[in-house]
C-alpha cells in the first residue's frame, strides 16, 4: 500500500517533533530536572509518536474501505490493518 503524500507529510512532522521531545528529555536528565517534569515530557513524546502511528493506520484503513481489493491483493486486508490498529491501541 502505497502512503499518500500529505500523510508521509504529517507523519515525518509529527516523528520529528517526537525527535526534539526526547532529545529534551535527554537534557533534561543531564540537567537534574525533577523527576516529574523528565515524565511530563516522556508522556508527550509517547502521545505524539502514538498519534504518528495512528495517522498511519486511519490512512490504511481509509484505503481498505475505499479499495478492498486491491488492499487485500497488497495484504492489507481489513482484518491485517485492524491488527495494526490494536496493537497500538
Amino acid at each position: 500500500m502505497e502512503l499518500p503524500d500529505d500523510v508521509v507529510d504529517d507523519v515525518r512532522k509529527r516523528l520529528r517533533r517526537v525527535a526534539g521531545q526526547v532529545q529534551g528529555v535527554e537534557r533534561m536528565l543531564e540537567e537534574g530536572r525533577e523527576c516529574r517534569d523528565v515524565v511530563a515530557q516522556l508522556s508527550a513524546a509517547t502521545k505524539a509518536l502514538e498519534q504518528a502511528g495512528f495517522k498511519l493506520i486511519s490512512s490504511g484503513l481509509v484505503y481498505c474501505l475505499q479499495n478492498p481489493e486491491a488492499a487485500a491483493a497488497d495484504g492489507y486486508a481489513i482484518e491485517e490493518v485492524q491488527r495494526m490498529f490494536m496493537k497500538l491501541a
